[in-house]
């Protein structure tokens, strides 16, 4: 099987993933989803990695799922369950996610930057959901995650309409955290990684939970699952060293403990 992504780990903890399918635009074939899913657990099995930027290249992100796959299923097809699946894979990763996108982020490209916990854009980056277009809707996540990040009538109108929105739009919805200046696109991510690795790696994982959970429950349970994460946090050996740390005015040295 050839290496549809690239992996490296830095030495502040940021582990990267890049996806590797020039020809095909990174379209998500089956194969490259398996090794993304794959490649995302060795991160999460890793004590040495904190935080993780995936990235595409100069040109494309990902440029949605493989249609010449797609278009050869048969009408009455049943269902493929690895699609949902490798989409569950990736919500689940415990590692906090930065996407880097620069160029297209279109279809399941989208869908795969949104399913990230934080996106910096370069700022000629594209977005779009353009499944319409093909006489189909999006699959992994489209329809919900670009609705909880940028209203119900704004995603109606991207959703329904295939039409594609720039980065600074993304940004002033609140859909990307950064806007990075030409060509320091996977700078910037590694950079906002680069914060997160410094922190304390069990409430940092923790923390992603709390917020995934007010994205997924009502605000009481969700209140009541924070409470939950709060005192695992207070009984690591990391919270004693944060707090040390800051009463005698130096840098903690978080352990993961």
């Amino acid at each position: 099987m050839p290496h549809l992504v690239e992996t490296e780990i830095d030495a502040h903890g940021v582990g990267l993933l890049r996806l590797n399918r020039p020809e095909a635009r990174n379209a998500l074939s089956a194969e490259m989803r398996e090794q993304i899913a794959a490649a995302l657990a060795s991160f999460d099995a890793d004590a040495a990695v904190r935080c993780a930027v995936l990235a595409g290249s100069e040109k494309v992100f990902a440029a949605g799922a493989d249609i010449r796959a797609m278009a050869e299923r048969p009408l009455g097809a049943r269902p493929d369950p690895a699609g949902p699946e490798f989409w569950r894979q990736v919500a689940s990763t415990e590692t906090p996610l930065v996407a880097a996108v620069a160029g297209f982020a279109l279809g399941g490209g989208c869908e795969l930057a949104m399913a990230c916990d934080m996106i910096v854009a370069d700022e000629k980056a594209r977005f779009g959901q353009p499944e319409i277009t093909l006489g189909i809707i999006p699959g992994g996540g489209g329809t919900q995650r670009l609705t909880r990040a940028i209203g119900k009538q704004r995603a109606m109108e991207y959703v329904l309409t295939g039409r594609l929105f720039d980065a600074a739009t993304a940004h002033e919805w609140g859909l990307v955290n950064v806007v990075a200046t030409e060509g320091r696109w996977l700078e910037e991510a590694i950079e906002l990684a680069r914060a997160v690795a410094a922190r304390a790696p069990i409430a940092v994982r923790l923390g992603k939970q709390g917020v995934r959970f007010a994205e997924e429950t009502p605000l009481s349970e969700g209140l009541t699952r924070e409470r939950e994460l709060f005192e695992r946090t207070m009984a690591t050996e990391d919270r004693v060293e944060g707090m040390n740390a800051f009463l005698e005015k130096r840098k903690p040295e978080f352990r993961g403990r």
